[in-house]
């Protein structure tokens, strides 16, 4: 599904607004009165993510308890809490996950409650059709990105290029050059370790190149020699083995460990959530800050190859727990809805992510809210190039009840590939022969 953020779809929202029935009133449900609720997320914005909780605890008088885990374990964890009957209540979601959870009864929908749905107005629909799986929806947007293609201009200058690459041939070019003239070692920046993240690291690539996972019938495509897919994995294991601009370090190297080392000057290009745009420009986070810039996704070859990324959206879910009883569901809804949605009647919290963090959202009024505007005019040169590539981002094309199980092999093949241990046309017939193996179990 390609994402839609353009601009005239960001004004199409404006005036759309949701209701806010329950936080209209924050009193105290009488019958939630001494529960505590839980708030369960992997560790990302933690202090901004307490502040908000906190506020929630003086406003509603509700009390929450918070747990965060890495993000590359935070599947896993969830997995574990509720195999073991472990109470949960509200949980941070990636979009991937929502078939296998919604299947398993981990989740709930949330589609009985008009006041949460009355949000859906003002959010762009791949954002509410990334939460829906069997036609109903589990959550609220906690937020959506895609993975942006960084270079530093100032090293690029160096070398004397007056445009950052268009094409993944391109990159080949200037990365050579880059490394002859002793400016990087390594030209491009790749976080490929085998983790949550290494999927939507891949799908740049994959995308870029015109490839696709599965086709319309939701069988693997990944034998098919004409398939983009194996003309990316062949580009990366070359950029790794033949042409060495990328580091064979680059499969234990997390998408944290990449961004700290970008923003040490150590490499010309990167791909990276676009996000990290705040971090890498801010004077006090990077030393490469003021000179990293965000262009277009190079595009690969083949008839469908484009400047296609990888794009995802994080939600907030509800479990089963959470409406066990009508006091429990009031109380944990209101906390959605606080983080979810408005307070105030405004969306404090998103607001809040993008202007410390840089994390986008999906609420299409927000695009005009003036401090919103000037936080993309100072980190990221204008909004214009960002919310171009989120228009051609692509949301995985295998998100499945088998999905965690699946990517399982998925990682392992792509990372022998990397390795030099398989061949490309190898490592994802290992990966598609396991998808329809899981396919045709689940029925």
């Amino acid at each position: 599904m390609t994402m839609s953020v353009d601009r005239r779809a960001v004004l199409a929202g404006l005036g759309a607004s949701a209701s806010l029935p329950l936080l209209g009133s924050l009193s105290r449900p009488a019958a939630a009165a001494g529960e505590t609720i839980s708030y369960t997320a992997w560790s990302a914005a933690v202090d901004q993510v307490q502040s908000h909780i906190h506020a929630f605890e003086k406003a509603s008088g509700i009390a929450v308890r918070y747990e965060n885990f890495p993000g590359a374990q935070f599947r896993a964890s969830l997995v574990t809490k509720f195999t073991s009957n472990e109470p949960l209540d509200l949980i941070w979601m990636n979009d991937a996950w929502t078939p296998e959870f919604a299947e398993a009864g981990w989740i709930t929908p949330i589609d009985d409650v008009p006041q949460l749905m009355a949000y859906n107005a003002d959010v762009q629909k791949y954002c509410t059709d990334a939460m829906r799986y069997k036609g109903r929806q589990y959550g609220l947007v906690y937020y959506t990105d895609h993975m942006s293609f960084m270079y530093n201009k100032e090293m690029l200058d160096k070398a004397g290029f007056e445009k950052p690459p268009a094409t993944w041939d391109e990159v080949v070019q200037q990365g050579l050059k880059l490394k002859q003239m002793g400016l990087a070692e390594y030209p491009l920046m790749l976080a490929l370790t085998a983790d949550a993240w290494l999927i939507e690291m891949i799908g740049p690539f994959v995308y870029s190149f015109g490839g696709t996972y599965t086709d319309p019938a939701g069988l693997s495509t990944l034998r098919d020699p004409g398939n983009g897919a194996l003309a990316a994995a062949t580009w990366m294991r070359d950029a790794i083995h033949t042409h060495k601009i990328v580091s064979p370090g680059a499969v234990t190297t997390s998408e944290i460990d990449a961004l700290k080392a970008f923003a040490s000057g150590k490499s010309a290009f990167a791909i990276l959530p676009s996000y990290r745009i705040r971090v890498l420009n801010d004077p006090a986070q990077a030393k490469v800050a003021g000179n990293i810039r965000i262009n277009l996704m190079p595009a690969g070859s083949g008839a469908k190859a484009g400047n296609h990324t990888c794009g995802w959206v994080r939600y907030y879910g509800l479990t089963p727990h959470a409406r066990a009883t009508k006091a429990r569901e009031a109380a944990v809804m209101k906390l959605m809805e606080w983080f979810g949605g408005k307070v105030d009647d405004k969306y404090v919290f998103q607001k809040m992510l993008l202007l410390d963090v840089g994390v986008p959202f999906c609420t299409k009024s927000l695009m005009q809210d003036t401090d919103v505007l000037a936080f993309y005019d100072k980190w990221a040169g204008g909004e214009g190039t960002i919310l171009k590539q989120s228009s051609m981002a692509i949301t995985k094309d295998v998100i499945s009840p088998w999905f965690g199980e699946w990517n399982e092999t998925n990682n392992q093949s792509w990372q022998s590939v990397f390795l030099n241990q398989s061949t490309p046309a190898a490592g994802l017939a290992a990966s598609g022969d396991k998808w329809n193996q899981l396919k045709k179990q689940f029925g």
